[in-house]
């Protein structure tokens, strides 16, 4: 006996990656650059040097609080991206690592840019209701936050991810040996100099590039 499927079965369909979503790892990249660019650009590598957020600092770090929510929702696509690109290869400890490493350097860079503007509100209060002191506090928070932490986990989440390309043989080989060298960079390297940050946005467009290139050629 055959039994017909409801009109509530038929009406069912199976989800897959939109083609659309290989282009988040670009838009993140791009996005993700130019707020670092702006920030790094107004803030001391001494956050107790004591120069002051001018008003034009002050308008390039609100072009940097708008840009970073639309470059966090594009890293969430881009994480989904490559998960998609794992299917069943991928393994549940390095997903787990992938995985967290992911969305805490995200949360925290989150955190960095929420500090900053919470000074430019108080700076643009007037008044007087933040001292040189509490100003540079906020800066050496958001610049620990940022860099200590942040960025660090976006080294773990390279690490993760090229261990998960090296044993799966998923990518080329030599992109996940450019990926330990980079990731190197940032979790040892990145008390140098603030841009060195930059390195991450930049590895995930290339990796974004090779992604959509493969799409193509499928």
């Amino acid at each position: 006996m055959t039994t017909t499927p409801s009109a509530q079965d038929r009406s069912l369909r199976r989800l897959s990656t939109p083609r659309a979503a290989g282009l988040a790892g670009v838009a993140f990249a791009l996005l993700f650059a130019t707020s670092l660019a702006l920030l790094r650009s107004v803030t001391p590598e001494d956050p107790f040097a004591g120069t002051p957020w001018t008003d034009d600092a002050g308008g390039r770090i609100r072009v940097a609080l708008s840009l970073m929510p639309f470059a966090g929702i594009a890293f969430l696509w881009f994480i989904g991206v490559i998960r998609d690109q794992l299917g069943e290869l991928e393994d549940r400890f390095f997903a787990s690592v992938f995985l967290g490493s992911g969305l805490l350097f995200l949360a925290m860079i989150f955190v960095s840019l929420a500090v900053a503007g919470a000074l430019l509100a108080g700076i643009g209060a007037g008044g007087g209701l933040y001292s040189g002191d509490t100003v540079s506090f906020g800066r050496a928070v958001m610049l620990q936050i940022g860099n200590v932490y942040a960025l660090r986990m976006a080294g773990v989440f390279m690490i993760s991810l090229g261990t998960i390309w090296m044993r799966t043989g998923l990518m080329p080989r030599w992109l996940a040996a450019v990926t330990f060298v980079l990731a190197a960079l940032l979790l040892f390297v990145i008390n140098l100099s603030l841009w060195t940050g930059l390195v991450f946005p930049g590895w995930v467009l290339v990796v974004s590039l090779l992604i959509l290139a493969r799409q193509r050629r499928a």
